[in-house]
């Protein structure tokens, strides 16, 4: 299951442990790791990057799951680098990207407050107790959420939406007058091709976090 992760530290130094913990569970393959990074909460509330695993440039991750979910921890202002400051939407855009609710963003920040620190990664995990063991022995505090929950819930009221739009387009089209019903008709046909196209990405969302798992 593809889940967004956050463990706050004390500290910069044991964040850089935990991020290298999640590295060595990666290795060991209980879990597998997308994309990560380390940050640190500023006294006026933006976020610092601090590392990016291995190589993966600062610049790429706007418009990522780990960039949306950044943003929201902090924003771009905090970067201290051109190349990412603007780069990320709003807070609703970041909380569609990072695939986390409002509850999840609230809670991690009541514990992410100035000076101290967290290892922020998108990762598959098939449990939880090979990440909370590690980190937890290192005194952090982890905040999890499945990002394919969030998806399938934000599908499943778009295309609620969209139904009842659906519906109250064929009510009209019933009442309308014989030169007003193609324009209804062709109104209610676009709509259905939406819903589709809706379900179709989120059936192919859904295969594709299934074989991203790791098997074990």
């Amino acid at each position: 299951m593809e889940r967004m992760l956050v463990v706050v530290f004390n500290d910069e130094s044991k964040a850089y442990e935990g991020s290298r913990a999640l590295d060595q569970l990666d290795g060991e393959g209980s879990i597998a790791i997308h994309a990560e990074s380390v940050i640190r909460k500023n006294a006026d509330g933006t976020a610092t990057l601090k590392q990016a695993a291995g190589d993966f440039p600062i610049r790429t991750i706007a418009g990522t799951a780990l960039g949306g979910l950044v943003g929201l921890l902090g924003g771009p202002v905090g970067f201290g680098m051109g190349a990412a400051a603007g780069a990320l939407a709003g807070s609703i855009g970041d909380l569609y990207t990072a695939g986390v609710d409002a509850d999840f963003l609230d809670d991690v920040s009541a514990a992410l407050v100035p000076g101290k620190c967290a290892v922020v990664a998108d990762v598959s995990e098939e449990w939880v107790t090979p990440v909370d063991t590690r980190m937890e022995a290192l005194g952090g505090v982890v905040f999890r959420r499945a990002r394919k929950d969030v998806q399938e819930d934000q599908t499943a009221r778009d295309v609620a939406a969209m139904r009842e739009e659906i519906e109250q387009l064929k009510t009209e089209h019933a009442r309308a007058r014989a030169d007003q019903k193609a324009n209804l008709q062709a109104k209610i046909d676009i709509l259905n091709t939406k819903v589709e196209d809706k379900l179709d990405r989120a059936r192919q969302r859904s295969e594709k976090i299934k074989w991203s798992c790791p098997v074990f």
